[in-house]
């Protein structure tokens, strides 16, 4: 695996063959064909193997006091690794060979998860989902963008002023409550329930009952 991740983050998916593949990892061809049914299975593999270990990387950074400079620290890792691995990033998003695969499951468990800090320090203006989808959306976006730009339109700034475009459209500037004071919380929902449309007025009535214990 680390045979074909090294041929595929340096040379591109042409240079993961089965022959070089075993090549480099000291192997007969034919004994690749126990673990893998062809080429596309092991560049399926090396992409995802490559992924994890940046994947496990995000997971070794302890969250700072400031959830949205944590999201903000997440991005630019992100971009950096797409722009450092365009081979990689290439088949982690191609329409044909898109898979849930679970580094990809467990790097939007930790998108989530920051989000999710921002959302209990009452800075988010949107749902979680929406912000998690707008990020992802977003971040996808820049990646290819600077990847396919001509080097001589290449633009340093633009995934700091992606960022500032997703942060103006999910963050509130500041808590509309004093998030520690649970009591604060509550009784501004309350006061929001009406303005609610999703809601019948037996499901407000007892959400609003529920508020009030």
């Amino acid at each position: 695996m680390k045979a074909a991740a090294a041929l595929l983050r340096d040379h591109g998916p042409a240079a993961v063959t089965t022959r070089r593949v075993a090549h480099q990892a000291g192997l007969q061809p034919p004994a690749l064909y126990r673990f893998f049914q062809g080429k596309d299975d092991l560049l399926d593999a090396a992409a995802e193997h490559v992924f994890a270990e940046h994947v496990a990387s995000k997971q070794t950074t302890a969250p700072s006091d400031d959830p949205v400079e944590d999201l903000r620290a997440g991005w630019n890792t992100q971009i950096s690794f797409g722009l450092a691995n365009p081979y990689v990033y290439g088949l982690l998003l191609d329409p044909a060979r898109a898979r849930h695969t679970p580094a990809q499951a467990k790097g939007v468990l930790i998108l989530a998860e920051r989000v999710h800090r921002i959302a209990a320090a009452g800075r988010l203006r949107v749902s979680e989902e929406r912000a998690v989808n707008l990020i992802r959306s977003a971040g996808i976006g820049t990646v290819h963008t600077l990847l396919t730009l001509p080097p001589e339109q290449s633009d340093p700034h633009l995934a700091d002023a992606a960022f500032d475009a997703v942060a103006r459209a999910i963050l509130a500037d500041q808590p509309a409550v004093p998030t520690q004071d649970p009591a604060a919380v509550i009784a501004a929902f309350r006061i929001l329930l009406p303005e609610l449309p999703s809601l019948s007025k037996a499901e407000a009535a007892l959400l609003d009952e529920w508020l009030r214990r």
